[in-house]
């Protein structure tokens, strides 16, 4: 069975309070067990896991090398300025899928310049809490695929 990791970055921990015009009114823990009910129909285990520094996720992405199978990464700002997650992306060796609430490319010209994108196999944006699960059944897609 496929393992999947779900990385949300910073601020995410505030989800359902944080500008809910933007990000909605669902939280992290909903999100989660959207992803965990999510994963059980479609045949795959994912580990939900956030942090608000760089460097914890950094080493959650370290850590899914060669013992996970994808990742879904929601960044937040740092998707934006952080070469060092691309690089840990690109050292992982595991399929990754941008992924964002909103829609970056409605939003600030600043929210337009995605590192993550560069070493990622697709990206979905704009589906508010929906986007999870949409990038769970394309990363399950992607790694069937590869077999």
């Amino acid at each position: 069975m496929p393992g999947i990791l779900i990385l949300n970055g910073p601020n995410l921990n505030l989800l359902g309070t944080r500008q809910p015009e933007i990000y909605g009114r669902t939280t992290l823990g909903d999100v989660e067990a959207m992803c965990r009910e999510h994963a059980t129909r479609i045949g795959v285990t994912v580990e939900c896991a956030q942090s608000n520094h760089e460097g914890a996720l950094i080493d959650a992405i370290h850590g899914a090398r060669g013992r996970l199978d994808g990742l879904i990464l929601n960044a937040g700002a740092y998707t934006h300025t952080s070469i060092a997650l691309m690089d840990a992306i690109s050292s992982a060796e595991i399929p990754a899928i941008e992924l964002h609430l909103s829609n970056v490319h409605a939003r600030e010209d600043f929210r337009h310049k995605s590192y993550i994108a560069r070493v990622s196999v697709g990206m979905i944006c704009g589906f508010g809490a929906r986007g999870y699960t949409l990038a769970m059944d394309a990363m399950k897609s992607h790694l069937k695929a590869l077999r």
